[in-house]
């Protein structure tokens, strides 16, 4: 080719897809490239830079030396001269006398490494949120490191990507993305560049369309309804080493586990992070709990969803604050002694255009089938598990979420709906698997990655599956064929005893069983014992509308009903407002009932889950064998006439605990159970006290069991049981 000074001549067409934003790799033509050698022996090169409307450009050498550039057609304007390797800026004037001056993107090499890109193309990249998505990095160059943002996206079918954002006033020619090949992650540094920008991705889909979208892993999202991007450092000091030590070497299902769910948006509307911190640690401390578990904080465009259709997996959302603000609530949760818990959603992502859905133009994050890539009851798209780059997604997100936000348990949404193809669908609106069978195998395969890798990388942490069916094994270890969660929601138990709680005492002797079927199956799974946000909307009426009778009776079916959940094998969790007897089912859209703690019988409610999760943690009976049957006894199953329930948790070393409860609606005098030895019983806890608004009857602190044997057992007492009631006792000797 010919040489002038503006260099060797470029084909037109290479121009054009320049110009266009489709040249997949724009940086073989822009930025400074070496050229033959002139005349003397000395090394030419040539500078290349789009500015399309601008009247001169010129290159700024290192030296100071200044280097003229001609146009040569589509905004691209080239120089040419014997200046070697060098570091360069570029002067633009424009009419009106408009001076800009600015570093060059595309004198950079790639920001993505070799092993980066391959361990994508593998979908095994366990730290994806590292490379994907907006950084701020220090980017080695021709004299020296430069400061800016580094861009990488995944979109593998894309003929083009653009970045577009505030600084470039939403224009991306002069921003083209360039393709690494087949990873399809497209890259991009952009020197200078500071966190805060808003920022997009246009892409050129197979038909040639232009399409805006947000970035899938960006760490920061504008406030809802804005959609962009936003360019975010953390630069938290996280100040919980004490916890995150002790937790990486603790095994949860031996400890106590007592969780508060809430809604952070509701549970006190207007405050942020950092506002509700001290209120919400001060709370949780006063009523004892171990845990708090918030539901979906990951971004989400429409409130009213409670965070369940998420368009932002790494960002947390900023309706509340920034990530650094969500850090700091979980960091100050851990130094007071609190673990959280996150809902995550895996299962299922909303239809908007600007986020996830047909991301390149075409499904990518969702199957292309839409018998598997849809569920049209929730009107979300479904994600292709089968895929394992979108499988690497979305095990990289549990991981950002354990290890980036120290975050110790993530309750996974909706499992069902992603282990069987015909979940909510009818016939003909599934397809059978390889097998003839209706379960999702893809879909198995990624549980089994994300919980094994869970633990593997972040040991103590819990993942808990909200499972609704009789799915085997979902708490087993993926070694043994199983799902590999730690715990799984136990939903029958709380469908059936909710069932039965509902029901007026004088019927409950024809419904014994939905309180004792439970624990047939009670050591099946790794099970946590539910009262959620779900059983609280939609016309089910808060956990006290559902109590029979008037309002003494309604508080004391409460407590009694509380007492039971809090002895019965299993964690616990309980939903905001139910600890003090809300009366209004939950709306996401105000705030808790909160002055109904300054009424005494819905505070001594309170002071009553107080006292259960005081007693519960000092009582290893009540969780160190959670999972194992010698860890329980019957007492008496079979009181149905009586509505009487009782049984025996033990602790490790055999010690007894007594649980017995009496649902009816009078007090059982004189009802002798048998006992596995003769001594005292200390009564340590009574649902019926007066200091919890009951009616005070009780066993005076204590009964002696004497050796007559009794249903089995060498002992027996004779106790008071309160009506509506529960009592624990620990045996003294």
């Amino acid at each position: 080719m010919a040489q002038d000074d503006t260099g060797p001549r470029i084909d037109d067409g290479v121009l054009a897809a320049l110009a266009e934003g489709r040249h997949s790799d724009p940086h073989a033509v822009l930025g400074r490239h070496d050229l033959e050698s002139g005349a003397a022996g000395r090394p030419r090169s040539v500078i290349r830079v789009r500015r399309p409307l601008a009247e001169t450009v010129e290159a700024i050498l290192e030296d100071g030396t200044t280097v003229p550039l001609g146009h040569v057609g589509a905004g691209i304007w080239a120089g040419a001269g014997e200046f070697g390797d060098t570091g360069y800026r570029v002067r633009a004037t424009y009419a009106g006398g408009v001076d800009w001056t600015a570093d060059d993107p595309y004198r950079f090499a790639p920001s993505v490494g070799e092993l980066d890109l391959h361990l994508i193309q593998e979908g095994r990249h366990e730290q994806l949120w590292h490379v994907l998505g907006a950084h701020r990095r220090s980017h080695w160059a021709t004299g020296g490191p430069v400061t800016g943002i580094s861009f990488a996206v995944w979109a593998p079918r894309a003929t083009g990507v653009r970045l577009v954002g505030d600084f470039n006033s939403w224009d991306g020619q002069s921003h083209a993305m360039r393709s690494m090949g087949a990873s399809g992650v497209w890259e991009l540094f952009v020197p200078d560049l500071a966190p805060g920008s808003v920022y997009k991705y246009q892409i050129r889909t197979q038909s040639g369309e232009w399409v805006m979208r947000a970035d899938p892993m960006a760490s920061m999202a504008e406030v809802a309804p804005a959609t962009g991007s936003i360019v975010f450092e953390a630069a938290h000091d996280w100040n919980d080493g004490e916890w995150m030590s002790r937790r990486a070497h603790a095994n949860p299902h031996e400890l106590p586990m007592s969780i508060y769910e809430l809604h952070l948006g509701s549970w006190r509307p207007g405050k942020g992070y950092r506002e509700i911190a001290d209120e919400l640690i001060e709370y949780l401390q006063w009523l004892g709990y171990t845990h708090v578990e918030f539901l979906p904080l990951a971004e989400h465009p429409f409130g009213g969803s409670w965070g369940y259709q998420v368009t932002g997996y790494f960002a947390a959302t900023s309706r509340f604050g920034t990530p650094d603000d969500l850090r700091y609530l979980i960091d100050r949760l851990h130094q007071a002694g609190i673990g959280v818990i996150m809902d995550w959603v895996p299962g299922h992502f909303p239809k908007d255009e600007w986020a996830l859905a047909r991301f390149d133009g075409e499904p990518l994050y969702e199957h292309p089938d839409p018998r598997r890539g849809e569920q049209r009851e929730w009107g979300t798209y479904v994600f292709d598990y089968g895929n394992p780059r979108v499988r690497n997604f979305l095990v990289a997100n549990a991981l950002f979420w354990l290890e980036d936000f120290h975050v110790d348990g993530l309750r996974v949404d909706a499992v069902a709906s992603m282990l069987y193809l015909d979940y909510s669908r009818k016939d003909g609106e599934w397809e059978p698997n390889v097998h003839g069978g209706r379960e999702n195998l893809e879909a198995i395969s990624f549980l089994q990655e994300a919980t094994a890798t869970a633990y593997k990388r972040n040991p103590g942490v819990v993942v808990i599956a909200e499972e609704s069916t009789s799915w085997p094994g979902v708490t087993a270890t993926t070694s043994s064929g199983g799902l590999g969660f730690g715990y799984k929601w136990n939903m029958g138990w709380m469908h059936d005893t909710l069932e039965y709680i509902q029901r007026d005492p004088m019927y409950r002797a024809y419904h014994h069983n939905e309180l004792t079927f439970g624990f047939l199956y009670a050591f099946s799974e790794h099970f946590i014992l539910p009262i959620s946000h779900d059983e609280v909307v939609h016309g089910k009426g808060s956990l006290l509308r559902k109590m029979p009778g008037d309002h003494w009776q309604q508080l004391a079916n409460a407590r009694a009903y509380l007492a039971y959940m809090w002895a019965h094998p299993g964690k616990q969790l309980l939903f905001m407002g139910q600890e003090f007897g809300q009366l209004s089912e939950w709306s996401e859209q105000r705030g808790l009932d909160w002055w109904m703690l300054d009424q005494p019988s819905h505070r001594r409610l309170a002071e009553f889950v107080r006292a259960l999760n005081a007693r519960y943690r000092e009582t290893p009976a009540l969780w160190q064998l959670d999972d194992d049957s010698d860890g329980f006894d019957w007492v008496e199953g079979g009181a149905a006439d009586a509505n009487v329930i009782a049984f025996l948790r033990r602790d490790r070393d055999g010690n007894p605990l007594l649980c017995a409860v009496n649902f009816a609606g009078h007090p059982h005098e004189g009802f002798r159970l048998g006992l596995p030895s003769a001594g005292r019983w200390i009564e340590i806890l009574n649902s019926d006290a007066l200091e919890f608004g009951g009616s005070g009857v009780g066993n005076l602190g204590a009964v002696e069991a004497t050796e007559e044997p009794w249903g089995g057992r060498p002992a027996s007492a004779a106790f008071t049981l309160p009506p509506l009631g529960a009592v624990w006792f620990r045996f003294e000797g």
